[in-house]
């Protein structure tokens, strides 16, 4: 995963998901026949067949559906394809189906996902669980949680009460990225933006994928979330943060093409 709109973390905000996760056996949360399901769902958009039956129990999750897709060189590394979730509790059977192709046609981040392009993707699903309200943005753990979370826009933020930094942070401020200097406080030049909260979110995996400190991943989604100017404590600290946990699974497209060619033979045997 990558930072800046390029890591696996996007993701359609519709609503909340309490107590819409069923307490299951976490070793059946995740299956790979989930991903075998999502796989198929793009098989059958461009071969134009039917779907197989889901092999897996019916529920409902948040979830994600993410597209990787090898290098065709020897060697090379997995890199994103697409990847879109919601954080609204999905039937599994119609949400894993439909984020499948969302995520591979959809991200606009992307050129869509082409037929060509099939014998090297990787497909990773990721069920959304345990969702708290945590104290502070920095309540949260690196590698066992996801977050997402929420602030108001900046310009609304009433006058700092203090100058001094928070007990919770060593960082005062951060400031605007070089790339995007060019068109920070643009707002200044009478570009007000209609204000309103801005949020983002990042899966567990981000953050030690990365190799960053929490507050170098709050930085982060703050501005994954919109917000191009300096990042200040102020800002950190009028974060409404949800942590959560996920539990997921990948396979291949090989893997996927030989579990098909297997229910196949055992339909027509």
């Amino acid at each position: 995963m990558a930072p800046n709109g390029k890591e696996h973390g996007v993701v359609v905000i519709n609503g909340d998901s309490d107590g819409a996760v069923e307490q299951q056996e976490e070793a059946e949360v995740c299956t790979k026949l989930h991903c075998f399901y999502c796989c198929d769902a793009l098989y059958t958009f461009f071969k134009e067949v039917d779907m197989l039956p889901p092999g897996f129990k019916a529920g409902k999750f948040p979830l994600f559906v993410t597209w990787n897709i090898r290098s065709s060189r020897p060697g090379g590394h997995a890199r994103l394809r697409g990847c879109i979730g919601n954080f609204e509790a999905q039937d599994l059977y119609e949400g894993l189906k439909e984020y499948a192709i969302i995520a591979a046609r959809q991200d606009t981040r992307f050129n869509p996902i082409s037929e060509k392009e099939l014998p090297r993707l990787e497909c990773q699903v990721s069920l959304l669980t345990d969702f708290e309200d945590a104290k502070n943005y920095l309540d949260w753990e690196i590698g066992v949680h996801g977050i997402y979370l929420s602030f108001p826009y900046p310009l609304t933020l009433p006058p700092p009460s203090s100058l001094e930094p928070s007990p919770l942070s060593s960082n005062t401020s951060t400031p605007v990225p070089a790339s995007e200097r060019s068109r920070a406080h643009w707002w200044s030049r009478g570009n007000a933006p209609r204000l309103r909260n801005l949020n983002a979110t990042y899966l567990p995996e981000v953050a030690p994928e990365q190799g960053w400190t929490k507050v170098e991943a709050v930085d982060s989604a703050i501005r994954k979330a919109g917000w191009d100017g300096r990042i200040t404590e102020e800002i950190r600290r009028s974060i409404k943060l949800r942590r959560y946990q996920s539990r997921k699974c990948g396979v291949t497209w090989e893997e996927f093409l030989a579990w098909r060619a297997e229910q196949v033979g055992l339909q027509e045997a």
